[in-house]
């Protein structure tokens, strides 16, 4: 398929867990789950706008009074500058490069691009740029995904799923139930005025967050995930920020007839659960349910999928009977796993969340029915 001269195919990030039996159901619960640090060392230079390159050799007194016009009008509330972060992700033409950074893991560089053509319609890129790379090109409502050794395909949405949360780009307000937006004030991020934001979990039970937001176009400049003692888990850090008044040449190279159809997908019957959850962290809610089979160990288990927006929690039940292994507990980069048996049922808890939050989900198990 001709679908873009620069387009490459892209591969995905797997996390395993080897070693030992119980592992292998630890692999088999959370291969599927996104990829979501210690400060990194490298440091990113400089970033300008194109607006910035443009004014660099023409600063006088004007810009004095247009600086002194625009204070007048900068947001004052965390609220305000929310408002200004999403209205700059929908509405600007932008390329954007930025890496993701973990403690005791490779850093990983990507390419965000997003442009408003002349029918108004949103076009937007991501792309893995290390290994034979990863490719997500969304035209509307539609994303179309390009891998390596997997056939490409397209699927419904007016997002693109990438490390940036979608829900703190385009719905910041519906994360108030669960968290609580500071302001710290003005700071420098890669040699620009920012705007200093702290995500805090209500109820203590989550990791809290750090976001730093261009003073001038209000973009996203780095996000710090943080454990609940403050130390860094992982970091989003924008290396380089270009905003034209076009867009980008690379979107009219894109043959949108040449993107692959979007999947047809029927909506499955909800079937109902015998068992419930009874605590969950403050703000998150039920997204979906489903029965899975186990693809390392055939095993079927009824699943539910819990979120607050920010942070996703899978929680599998099965009966006691059929158990794999012994009560567990393991931390694997972000993700806490714990699996607990008690007389009926074995319930496991996978999440970005602290091992205390997981195993009070699964100590509220209650069962509404018979599990077998």
């Amino acid at each position: 398929m001709n679908l873009c001269s620069n387009v490459p195919a892209t591969s995905g990030l797997v996390r395993l867990f080897s070693g030992t039996r119980k592992c292998l159901l630890v692999g088999a619960m959370i291969c599927a789950l996104p990829a979501m640090g210690q400060e990194s060392s490298a440091q990113p230079d400089v970033i300008y706008t194109e607006e910035d390159k443009l004014n660099q050799s023409d600063q006088g007194e004007s810009d004095a009074h247009s600086s002194a016009a625009a204070d007048d009008e900068a947001p004052t509330t965390t609220g305000d500058w929310l408002e200004r972060l999403t209205q700059a992700t929908q509405n600007l033409n932008f390329q954007v490069t930025f890496v993701q950074s973990r403690a005791g893991q490779e850093t990983v560089p990507y390419l965000w691009r997003h442009a408003v053509d002349k029918n108004g319609q949103s076009l937007e890129q991501l792309n893995l740029q290390n290994g034979p790379g990863r490719e997500l090109i969304r035209v509307g409502s539609v994303v179309s995904i390009f891998e390596p050794d997997v056939p490409p395909y397209s699927l419904r949405s007016d997002y693109i799923n990438g490390p940036i949360p979608s829900e703190l780009l385009y719905h910041p307000d519906a994360l108030r139930k669960g968290y609580e937006f500071v302001s710290v004030g003005r700071a420098r991020v890669a040699g620009r005025p920012a705007q200093q934001i702290r995500i805090v979990s209500r109820d203590n039970s989550r990791f809290n967050y750090q976001l730093w937001l261009d003073e001038k176009t209000g973009m996203l400049l780095k996000l710090n995930m943080l454990d609940l003692q403050g130390a860094l888990l992982e970091q989003i850090q924008v290396t380089s920020l270009t905003i034209t008044d076009a867009p980008h040449a690379y979107f009219q190279r894109v043959n949108q007839a040449s993107l692959p159809k979007p999947m047809a997908i029927s909506p499955s019957k909800t079937r109902d659960h015998a068992w419930e959850v009874t605590y969950l962290p403050t703000g998150m809610h039920e997204v979906r349910r489903d029965i899975r089979r186990l693809a390392l160990t055939g095993q079927v288990v009824e699943y539910k999928m819990f979120s607050d927006g920010l942070v996703d929690v899978s929680v599998y039940v099965q009966p006691a009977a059929d158990a794999l292994g012994s009560d567990l507990v393991l931390r694997h980069n972000l993700n806490t796993f714990l699996t607990l048996t008690d007389g009926k049922a074995q319930v496991t808890v996978v999440g970005e969340i602290p091992p205390k939050t997981a195993e009070s989900i699964a100590t509220s198990l209650s069962l509404t029915g018979d599990t077998e």
